[in-house]
């Protein structure tokens, strides 16, 4: 199925990042078992919330590891897909998983507060979408597609800047829960809004934009840092991106931008119906606690008041 049967077991599955993601799984399974006596306030996790951050894990490295990304090297369509399952899926799903006296023993850590004002909702909203969109100019995104170094760096930043987006959504400390339903309503129309330019000119574009999938060459290098074996033979074998999927490149471009912004459009939706819903009841005089971590609210606000 498009083409992925010509390559190996490694190529295909990434085996040292799936020992990564073993490990950190175990370490997950450890840190909130045997060592969570260690913490003030541990309590026992929920199998509820140890399935999302197992789950959100799984998905990052079907995302970054697994046939999705080897994917991602071929179509521009399937790289938007891994964009979104690594940080509008994941990110949220192992957040919800970490309970509250992990997540208040990493906040309390000095380095960290101090960069505490980059979690404000603004701040973090601008971050993320800002640096996404930069990613997707056609210079920067060829050139971090044939570096590998920055590549895992900028990718490891978007992680962190997506984690930061997210806080203000699920905040699983009470105690640092400041904002209300319209505060939340807002900061939600404000990350729809902010990617909007970017996918639109990918989708609109009348040309395509990234070597990285439109000059055989350049792809063969690109594709070089994720299968076994010598680029050129790649083009030898293959001639390029176009012998896989059947899509020209400006139509994958433009299929690409359109499942960023329908997967990014959907989340946030249904985001912005579940606030919506319990903000209302609560100004109804309705008691009904919003989605978070282990409490299960829906929070918001910053780490500066932790």
């Amino acid at each position: 199925m498009l083409g992925l049967q010509y390559f190996s077991f490694a190529d295909l599955w990434s085996p040292l990042l799936l020992a990564a993601t073993l490990l950190l799984a175990a370490g997950y399974l450890v840190l909130i078992g045997p060592l969570a006596q260690r913490f003030p306030g541990s309590a026992e996790v929920p199998l509820r919330q140890r399935a999302m951050f197992l789950g959100g894990l799984l998905v990052l490295y079907l995302a970054q590891g697994g046939p999705v990304s080897l994917l991602g090297h071929i179509l521009f369509s399937f790289h938007m897909v891994s964009m979104a399952l690594s940080y509008l899926i994941a990110v949220p799903l192992m957040m919800l998983g970490i309970p509250e006296w992990c997540w208040r023993a990493l906040v309390r850590v000095n380095p960290l507060r101090r960069l505490s004002f980059l979690a404000h909702p603004v701040v973090a909203a601008l971050l993320f979408n800002g640096l996404f969109s930069l990613y997707h100019i056609p210079v920067i995104h060829d050139y971090v597609m044939l570096h590998f170094t920055v590549h895992r760096l900028y990718y490891t930043v978007l992680f962190v800047t997506s984690a930061l987006m997210w806080w203000t959504l699920i905040n699983p400390l009470p105690e640092s829960r400041r904002a209300g339903g319209p505060v939340k309503i807002g900061f939600i129309f404000l990350n729809m809004v902010l990617l909007t330019p970017a996918c639109g000119l990918i989708i609109f574009a009348s040309s395509p934009l990234y070597a990285t999938y439109s000059d055989p060459a350049v792809w063969a290098r690109a594709m070089g840092y994720c299968v076994s074996g010598d680029p050129a033979a790649l083009l030898q074998a293959f001639g390029g991106p176009g012998f896989f999927g059947g899509l020209s490149p400006k139509v994958d471009q433009q299929v690409g931008g359109i499942v960023m912004k329908f997967i990014q459009e959907f989340i946030f939706a249904s985001m912005l119906a579940y606030v919506f819903y319990h903000w209302y009841k609560k100004e109804n005089g309705q008691d009904d606690p919003d989605l978070s971590g282990p409490s299960g609210e829906l929070g918001d606000g910053a780490l500066t008041r932790v």
